[in-house]
């Protein structure tokens, strides 16, 4: 519901506000088309009939939703879950309705070898909001931990919300988010708990991919929005 975007979230969910004149998830939507998907699942909450609209404008191949009726009341754990009968056992690629970010942040995640891995932004300036990321002292490219209440001395970078899951991690991703949330109920389960008790327990080998050579920011703010709209505008895109 972005409420601290309100009073521009009143009646327009954040992922549909304008971008230096392009809405989010407009943004989103072409950036997954140029890296080749072609089929879309869309979990929608607050004000869906206007995301439903919007895509059906914008998106001419095939559109699944799936909506999490207690959006209001859960995290992201529970919106991702509402997704489970249709992409479990399936590989695919998944990221948040508010981030904006080069076309190839994602083409990159796409067609990195590996089968498991999230796009990392390396920073040393990490705060609070974040989700901070740890690698393996070894193997630098290897996610051990994965939250937001991590040390940020500790962190390598932050993880910008979009992720590749090949189809036998999704099979262990959606039990272990049903596992949680019955232990810890819904209102506290974000997805990347999930990720990190799987990166602990070694049960899955989620590689970061670095893509700081390129732009990304998550809009929460209206400081955020006119940020981002400063950098697209200079930038020309």
């Amino acid at each position: 519901m972005s409420s601290r975007l309100r009073p521009l979230t009143d009646d327009l969910p954040k992922c549909l506000l304008s971008v230096a004149g392009t809405p989010i998830l407009r943004r989103c939507v072409n950036a997954l088309r140029g890296a080749g998907i072609e089929e879309l699942v869309v979990v929608t909450g607050y004000l869906e009939e206007k995301i439903q609209a919007a895509l059906a404008e914008w998106f001419p191949g095939p559109v699944t939703y799936r909506r999490n009726a207690s959006y209001a009341a859960t995290q992201n754990g529970a919106s991702l879950l509402c997704a489970r009968d249709v992409v479990e056992g399936e590989p695919f690629v998944m990221l948040d309705g508010d981030i904006v970010f080069d076309p190839e942040v994602l083409e990159t995640v796409v067609r990195s070898p590996y089968p498991d891995c999230l796009a990392l932004r390396p920073a040393d300036d990490l705060g609070d909001e974040e989700v901070k990321v740890v690698l393996d002292a070894n193997d630098r490219t290897l996610v051990r931990r994965i939250h937001v209440s991590l040390p940020p001395a500790d962190a390598a970078g932050e993880s910008i919300g979009i992720e590749k899951f090949s189809a036998a991690t999704s099979k262990i991703l959606f039990a272990t988010i049903e596992q949680r949330i019955a232990a810890h109920g819904a209102k506290t389960e974000y997805y990347e708990k999930a990720f990190d008790q799987l990166c602990q327990e070694q049960r899955i080998a989620l590689h970061a991919i670095d893509v700081g050579g390129y732009y990304c920011a998550e809009i929460d703010t209206p400081s955020d929005l006119a940020a981002v709209e400063r950098v697209l505008e200079a930038r020309g895109r």
